[in-house]
């Protein structure tokens, strides 16, 4: 394409923008009625990773994720595809994720790209501690950080001011997992980490570092296929890759055919098509596919890539939103972990959940309708999905409404109402 004129960007409203960015990230396709294996499989295929977050309010949010996009699925059949199966790991992506076994490979260059700066700091100071872990564990299995001693013979002590009150031992193995000599080869029931070197974990073939600049690309593609439509930044901040390396993927990409420009409605930036990408109204003759009408009921953890960047939730949705955890309690507007509802190919209510487990109850502790959503369309389809959620949580029935929110009368309303 050297010498050829820029190809034109492609013009899409804001609402065919939501509908490219939805179907991208599957909330086009219906819900199968009883999810399998492979049908978990094409959720973190689709997406290319699940964030995972062990906040236990309601469910850590790698299981909820796929939940969103295919209703009651067995949670067991993640572990087992990540732990025993070994066709996931863990590893840094956006933070720490489920990535796809063969994308090892494009993030190896992160050990020294993201996570060199503290790295390099601790092993300053604890090279030969942190290097004799990783011979430990070759010759001995797989540990947890409360297995072995820290550099001084104790057990469990906690440095002050450390990495989440962590031990010495614990930051060095993180710190070979950050730098790709360890990798998480299971979790034990209370979610612990449990560490043994790249080689039993990874396949040799997955563990072949790809190229920095290639892998950045690749990596780009695919955060362009999950997302459907993006801005630069927001192509970085999928796999949290620095701005300027991806300005130049993306300039590259674009130059191949693999990125088409687009203009969105009431967007400042440019944006970006992944080629092929549905959801563009009509065919453009740029290669995308025609609109896929999305029909979505889901409740949308805060770790979705749906949501997880406010700024393009904003945009995408004119929907505010912020995870309060980190709020003291008296300045929350809404609650400790509130999650959006899509309906449709809006966001139209959002409620701030807790699973009472002991008493095996689910705790709507507020609802709140969004502005121009009709609350006779939003509450009988929210209390559907409350309620098909409360009973993928091992919860009974039924679904606890609090009185906070100018959704919740109707919703308890709708929750009282006899189930057809």
């Amino acid at each position: 394409m050297v010498g050829q004129a820029a190809p034109q960007p492609v013009e899409l409203s804001l609402a065919n923008a939501r509908g490219v960015a939805l179907s991208a990230l599957g909330f086009a396709d219906p819900r199968p009625v009883r999810p399998t294996v492979r049908h978990l499989r094409d959720v973190i295929a689709r997406l290319g990773l699940l964030q995972i977050d062990y906040v236990n309010v309601l469910v850590p949010a790698q299981y909820q994720v796929p939940f969103s996009r295919l209703g009651p699925y067995d949670r067991a059949a993640l572990d087992d595809l990540v732990y025993r199966r070994r066709e996931c790991a863990e590893q840094w992506a956006h933070e720490a994720c489920i990535v796809p076994i063969e994308t090892w490979g494009l993030l190896h260059h992160r050990g020294h790209d993201r996570r060199s700066a503290w790295v390099a700091r601790f092993m300053a100071k604890h090279g030969a501690y942190a290097a004799d872990m990783v011979d430990r564990v070759r010759a001995k299995g797989p540990v947890t950080a409360a297995d072995v001693p820290e550099p001084d013979g104790s057990k469990g002590r906690r440095p002050p001011g450390g990495f989440w009150s962590w031990t010495v031992a614990k930051i060095a193995l993180e710190a070979q997992f950050a730098a790709g000599a360890l990798a998480i080869a299971d979790r034990r029931a209370d979610f612990t980490r449990v560490y043994d070197v790249v080689e039993r974990v990874v396949p040799a073939e997955h563990r072949r570092a790809v190229d920095p600049k290639e892998a950045r690309r690749e990596l780009i593609r695919r955060a362009a296929r999950a997302l459907g439509v993006a801005t630069l930044p927001e192509l970085a901040d999928y796999h949290r890759a620095p701005v300027r390396q991806t300005a130049v993927a993306v300039a590259e990409l674009v130059e191949a055919g693999d990125l088409i420009p687009a203009r969105v409605e009431g967007w400042r930036e440019a944006a970006f098509l992944a080629r092929g990408e549905r959801g563009a109204r009509g065919r453009t003759g740029d290669g995308t596919r025609g609109a896929t009408p999305i029909d979505a009921a889901a409740l949308i953890s805060p770790f979705d890539p749906l949501v997880w960047n406010r700024r393009r939730t904003a945009r995408l949705f004119g929907f505010d939103y912020r995870l309060e955890i980190w709020v003291p309690r008296a300045q929350r507007k809404y609650g400790y972990y509130v999650l959006p509802f899509l309906l449709g190919d809006r966001l139209v209510a959002r409620v701030d959940l807790k699973a009472d487990r002991p008493n095996r109850r689910l705790l709507v502790a507020g609802a709140w309708l969004e502005p121009k959503a009709r609350p006779a369309a939003v509450a009988p389809a929210l209390a559907a999905e409350l309620r098909t959620f409360a009973r993928w949580l091992g919860l009974g029935e039924p679904v606890a409404v609090a009185r906070r929110g100018n959704l919740a009368r109707p919703l308890a309303a709708a929750l009282r109402a006899p189930v057809d």
